[in-house]
């Protein structure tokens, strides 16, 4: 029997929310931090936060915006933020169960966006990134985070090789230049872009998506069969532990006159 795009996103991460909650990896990091402090510039009314996840981001905005409405296709996601949101006490974050491409909100109604390493799994990037653009106010900040893709060809298949393994709802990690691109058709202006060097401990990395036996093997027998360039670029190590490249994108919806 076959399923949609976000089927497969909800059985992925339904049963995981806790992880996602509790992940080190997701719930730090300097990207959380450079984005609580563009929040804490701009103290939005209506701040939205797509694909949220473990609600890591709404909870670093809703310290800092009169309202947070954190979205996610997987209602059990949305429940783990919700109890963790009155846990800490935040009393302003709202859930929405809806996919990126399909936002259930007004032309815009919203004074910041974020979306954390939820893009590579939007079924139509694109629509995802015009749908971000059409909630948001004119001149408002939107801030994208995301693993990127090498421009190396070869190590590009790679990185979309064992994240496809590890993740069957992975669709894509994207390139730098192709998110510059990708925002302008959208609407937007780049206005900063900085790029970070990520470890990805291999154990808890395929443990919080319970990949397969038969799909770790063929993980490891791609990183084992690795040309030492490609070896080097993601430094894989051992344990198959390896690292990555996340680029931390801060954009502003384009107004009439800069379109």
């Amino acid at each position: 029997m076959t399923r949609s795009h976000d089927a497969i996103v909800e059985a992925q991460f339904g049963s995981q929310a806790a992880a996602y909650v509790s992940s080190s990896v997701h719930s730090t990091g300097e990207d959380l931090d450079a984005l609580a402090q563009i929040c804490t510039q701009v103290r939005p009314a209506r701040a939205l936060d797509i694909g949220t996840g473990g609600g890591h981001v709404a909870y670093r905005l809703a310290q800092h915006a009169q309202s947070v409405v954190a979205v996610d296709l997987s209602p059990a996601m949305l429940e783990a933020v919700a109890e963790t949101a009155r846990e800490r006490g935040l009393s302003n974050i709202e859930t929405t169960s809806a996919p990126a491409e399909r936002l259930p909100f007004e032309d815009a109604s919203f004074d910041l966006a974020a979306c954390r390493y939820s893009a590579h799994h939007w079924r139509d990037w694109d629509a995802g990134l015009r749908e971000v653009r059409r909630v948001l106010k004119p001149g408002s900040p939107a801030i994208f985070v995301d693993v990127i893709s090498p421009a190396v060809p070869a190590f590009d298949t790679h990185l979309q090789a064992v994240e496809l393994l590890r993740d069957p709802s992975h669709v894509r990690n994207y390139s730098e230049s192709e998110w510059a691109a990708a925002l302008a058709r959208a609407g937007f202006r780049v206005r900063r872009a900085e790029k970070r060097r990520i470890r990805m401990d291999y154990a808890s990395w395929v443990g919080r998506m319970r990949t397969s036996e038969a799909h770790q093997t063929a993980i490891r027998s791609l990183q084992q069969l690795a040309p030492a360039q490609t070896a080097t670029y993601f430094a894989i190590e051992v344990d198959g532990s390896f690292s990555i490249d996340a680029l931390q994108i801060e954009a502003s919806a384009c107004r009439a006159r800069e379109l």
